[in-house]
């Protein structure tokens, strides 16, 4: 029992750990990654990483109304709509309405705003293949484990 315990408290001190690990390298990597799009945006406009995501989402799933892109990307309705209209005063999405139903607004891309998910995507993408390059050291029988931990720690917190 004695070493179950120091197992666990061994495992908790290394989620810990993780978890500070993670948040300094998302502070790195939102430095240099919002620098990089920087190209794709007026200096005079500021972009939060929230409104880039707003930005990801319009691009997968144009077009789109503001109470499926909150859900998507887990903000208030009220938020999403103020994101919204922020992006679309700087001229990276448009209002679009459908020939179907007139009364509900549906967001687009714009040509600039297309870029700017372009640059995002291949900036995903890049992370992407770091994690799966990392995650080249691990058996397919390690990976299951490593999978089942996520999901069921996801679920944990949730």
């Amino acid at each position: 029992m004695e070493t179950l315990n120091k197992n666990k408290n061994a495992i908790h001190e290394s989620f810990i750990q993780f978890l500070q690990h993670k948040e300094q390298y998302e502070s790195r990597i939102s430095a240099s990654y919002l620098e990089d799009l920087r190209k794709h945006i007026d200096a005079s406009f500021s972009l939060n990483m929230t409104e880039l995501h707003t930005i990801a989402c319009i691009g997968e799933q144009e077009p789109i109304n503001i109470t499926s892109i909150a859900e998507r990307i887990h903000v208030s309705k009220g938020n999403t709509s103020k994101i919204a209209n922020k992006l679309l005063k700087a001229g990276w999405v448009r209002k679009a309405q459908l020939n179907d139903n007139k009364k509900e607004v549906y967001f687009r891309l714009t040509p600039v705003g297309k870029k700017l998910f372009a640059a995002h995507d291949e900036l995903h993408a890049k992370e992407k293949q770091r994690m799966y390059d990392f995650l080249g050291q691990y058996s397919n029988a390690e990976l299951e484990f490593i999978k089942k931990l996520f999901d069921d720690m996801a679920a944990f917190y949730q």
